[in-house]
């Protein structure tokens, strides 16, 4: 008895500690504790805006209020294992050769916006290696610590749909998602993929960005609970979008439920297992991720629809993603040829009266195409995905000349936060390492 005792308690410590090893490897700052990174903030200076989970994109907040809500977003929303869909990382994760120029200009940019890293890739070499200085963010996070995507995590899903065409699980971008129970006989039933990845599936009366609409305004009052990055699929549809159905006039309409719906479907398609396998595929095999990453998962069963594009990475994994993206299409892989069908196949924004809200001046390209953003301004005749992010976070992969920039910010606005564009993103993209100095 006494022995079966021994080996209970045996097993019990070691599960807990396998599960504490676990939970720190996953952790967004493995190596800086949460109370640390508070210690560091001046308290007694952080304005905390009201019903707002970010920094609202007109405030000019002080250094403090930038450092509590970068915080936030490492530890506002810490699920156990359970609660996300992660990757671990590869056994042979990919390395990079560094070639660095030193740029004071880009420095500057660091020293004084809210930029945390900023890293620029050309020729299968990092160029440019900043992050922001000790005494301003970079005393609160490592080349460990995972960053929160924003809507950078909506073209994931899209990469990971080519790899689930490729596999066979889902027949092509013109596929139906009908033969999914969970839309039935609501507004999205009949919609092909290819609608959804464009943001074109006929919702503009009833969805922008991450709300319902009432009339032409968000549906954003307390009690309509009407937010749709809070509820799996399966609630969204049933709350809001049940018997409805998608106006004749299908333009870019830009919202998170298209999103979820492409992602979720990949999830149905697949099954559980398989989805992990896919996942695995993606990020472990093909990018060679060095950490862990992950998505969201929200309440609910998978067939409920629980996946969430809201994504976290280390900076340099999510150089290693967009590298993998850009050798995907310049190698004419069957992901490859996915990436070059949406691209060809993008929409034009300008048509949508809602366009010009919510998005960021670096995502107001001319095109929208497969969750990505294209025909950046300055850059028309390149051939340039952009994944762009609320607070300033934007990866720009140019396929055809092998340079990619990855910016992750907190925070970006109209006046002392807008970074110079130009300089960060589209002179490197146009001239290539001869841009720094």
């Amino acid at each position: 008895m006494k022995k079966i005792l021994f080996i209970l308690i045996f097993s019990i410590f070691f599960t807990n500690l396998n599960a504490t090893d676990l939970f720190e490897s996953i952790s967004n700052s493995p190596n800086i504790s949460q109370s640390e990174i508070k210690q560091k903030i001046d308290m007694s200076k952080v304005t905390k805006y009201k019903n707002n989970h970010n920094i609202p994109f007109r405030a000019n907040p002080n250094l403090s209020t930038l450092q509590y809500y970068f915080h936030r977003d490492l530890f506002r929303h810490m699920p156990s294992k359970l609660d996300r869909y992660f990757v671990e990382p590869s056994e042979t994760p990919y390395e990079f050769e560094f070639d660095i120029v030193e740029d004071k200009s880009v420095k500057k940019q660091l020293r004084t916006k809210g930029i945390l890293s900023y890293l620029y890739f050309e020729d299968d070499k990092v160029i440019i290696d900043e992050v922001s200085p000790n005494d301003r963010l970079g005393q609160l996070f490592d080349d460990e610590t995972k960053f929160r995507s924003n809507s950078m995590g909506k073209s994931l899903p899209s990469y990971i749909l080519g790899h689930a065409i490729c596999d066979g699980y889902i027949e092509s971008v013109d596929a139906t998602i009908s033969d999914w129970k969970i839309v039935e006989n609501h507004l999205y039933q009949n919609h092909k993929l290819i609608d959804l990845l464009n943001m074109t599936s006929g919702d503009q009366k009833y969805a922008y960005d991450s709300h319902t609409l009432k009339g032409q305004e968000w549906n954003n009052q307390p009690w309509a609970n009407s937010n749709l990055d809070t509820h799996n699929v399966y609630l969204s549809l049933f709350n809001w979008f049940r018997d409805k159905e998608p106006s004749e006039d299908k333009y870019y309409n830009y919202n998170v439920l298209n999103t979820q719906l492409i992602f979720n479907y990949i999830l149905f398609k697949t099954g559980d297992e398989n989805f992990q396998k896919l996942l695995n595929k993606v990020f472990k095999e093909k990018a060679g991720i060095k950490n862990i990453v992950y998505f969201y998962k929200l309440d609910g069963l998978s067939k409920a629809g629980n996946a969430h594009n809201m994504f976290y990475a280390t900076r340099y994994d999510y150089l290693r993603i967009a590298k993998a993206i850009m050798d995907d299409y310049r190698n004419e892989t069957c992901v490859g040829k996915y990436l070059r069908e949406i691209y060809d196949r993008r929409v034009l924004k300008e048509v949508n009266p809602h366009g010009s809200r919510g998005e960021p001046h670096f995502n107001r390209t001319k095109y929208y195409g497969g969750q990505f953003h294209i025909g950046y301004p300055g850059l028309e005749e390149k051939v340039v995905f952009v994944m762009g992010g609320y607070g300033g976070k934007a990866i720009l992969i140019d396929v055809e000349d092998s340079r990619i920039v990855v910016v992750n910010s907190i925070h970006y606005n109209h006046d002392r936060f807008k970074y110079d564009h130009k300089k960060l993103l589209i002179n490197p993209i146009k001239h290539g390492k001869e841009s720094f100095k």
